[in-house]
């Protein structure tokens, strides 16, 4: 969190890529779909696009950690391995949740986002998604030895989670095939949750959101947590 905070053109970066997202595509795909308002349909998509990029990147400190020597030293101290991915997994998203947070912020003093207490059970959802998606970068990351294969991965990986997850479309207006592979897309169940959450506006009830993103969190960090015992 220190090295975060330190760290103050990687905030501005992590925020500057939404918002132009939010504002460009918002406003152009705005004039062309006139059933409803897309950019306040837009926003909860581009905090969720936030909370993926942040979080899967951050397992690039795994890749760090090995090539410095640090990670043999935590590998070795007397704690359990499973404490060791968790606290990684809890660390990832905290900056992720925090970032998303700032961009909810500024949506709403832009207007793109009602002040209302569905921001409660946002951040519910933007903490399970966070650590979903930090979980699967840490699993990748521990696999990897380079840092341009686990960006070679993560570009491939990262483009299809978010297009399958409705962040820009309406997931209802879309073919079958193309919903039942967004089921399977743990990204669809977080912006779902933080549309009914934000702009009561979703496709799932807000319960199946929930026990989606609890299952898949769930499962990724004990996958986790077994590929750091075998390290």
């Amino acid at each position: 969190m220190i090295r975060f905070i330190r760290a103050r053109s990687r905030i501005i970066t992590s925020l500057a890529m939404p918002f132009f997202w939010l504002i460009f595509i918002g406003v152009g795909f705005g004039s062309v779909v006139t059933e409803m308002n897309y950019i306040n349909f837009l926003a909860p998509g581009i905090i969720g696009m936030i909370i993926l990029f942040t979080s899967i990147f951050s397992g690039m400190s795994i890749i760090w950690d090995r090539q410095f020597g640090f990670l043999k030293e935590i590998l070795v101290a007397p704690v359990s391995r499973s404490s060791i991915m968790l606290g990684k997994v809890l660390g990832g998203a905290t900056i992720a949740v925090v970032s998303a947070l700032i961009m909810i912020l500024i949506t709403i003093l832009i207007g793109f986002i009602p002040i209302s207490i569905g921001i409660v059970p946002a951040v519910i959802f933007m903490i399970l998604t966070a650590m979903c998606f930090v979980s699967i970068g840490l699993i990748i990351a521990s696999k990897m030895k380079s840092m341009e294969g686990f960006q070679m991965v993560m570009s491939f990986l990262i483009m299809p989670v978010f297009f399958l997850s409705g962040a820009l479309f309406p997931l209802e207006n879309t073919p079958q095939w193309m919903q039942t592979i967004a089921y399977f897309d743990p990204l669809t169940y977080g912006i779902d949750g933080l549309r009914a959450s934000l702009i009561s506006h979703s496709i799932f009830p807000l319960w199946l959101d929930l026990a989606a993103l609890l299952l898949f969190s769930t499962v990724l960090v004990l996958i986790g947590a077994c590929v750091f015992r075998r390290m």
